[in-house]
């Protein structure tokens, strides 16, 4: 069995789709890598990966935005074509086995939650308690040894 792990940002919004009875939610995701070249120059390559997850669980469908950071997981597939001018081409695709969503669109438009397909629910980040600033003088002045251990 091959595994592959892409994480990346959506170039599209999600589309999903019904074949055969089943449903299907397709989107791609577009990875990155910065590297310098012999002469030193920066060059960014971008790698596209065709994704295909096959579920009944559409409920992040709405979240799979263009530009929204996403892992996704799954057995990669190769597929050649013959482009208009005879050559020949290749694109890799994925059938995904779980997504979560790792941040927001670029622009600040959404949280840091994760939805874990596995589990089948949208977690939401997690709240820090608030801890109650010290008083200089007028407060009472306990030591603190209330320890969780």
């Amino acid at each position: 069995m091959i595994k592959l792990q892409v994480i990346g940002n959506l170039g599209k919004d999600c589309v999903t789709n019904n074949v055969n009875g089943k449903t299907v939610m397709n989107f791609t995701v577009a990875h990155t890598e910065r590297f310098r070249d012999a002469q030193g120059n920066q060059k960014d390559k971008t790698i596209w990966v065709d994704c295909a997850y096959w579920s009944d669980r559409t409920g992040i469908a709405p979240y799979l935005r263009k530009g929204t950071q996403v892992y996704v997981e799954g057995n990669p597939e190769i597929r050649t074509f013959t482009k208009q001018d005879g050559t020949y081409g290749a694109s890799l695709t994925l059938r995904v086995v779980s997504i979560q969503l790792l941040g927001g669109r670029p622009e600040g438009g959404g949280g840091e939650g994760g939805f874990s397909s596995g589990g089948n629910q949208y977690s939401q980040p997690a709240q820090r308690p608030s801890t109650p600033a010290s008083s200089g003088g007028g407060g009472f002045n306990e030591p603190v040894d209330d320890l969780p251990f």
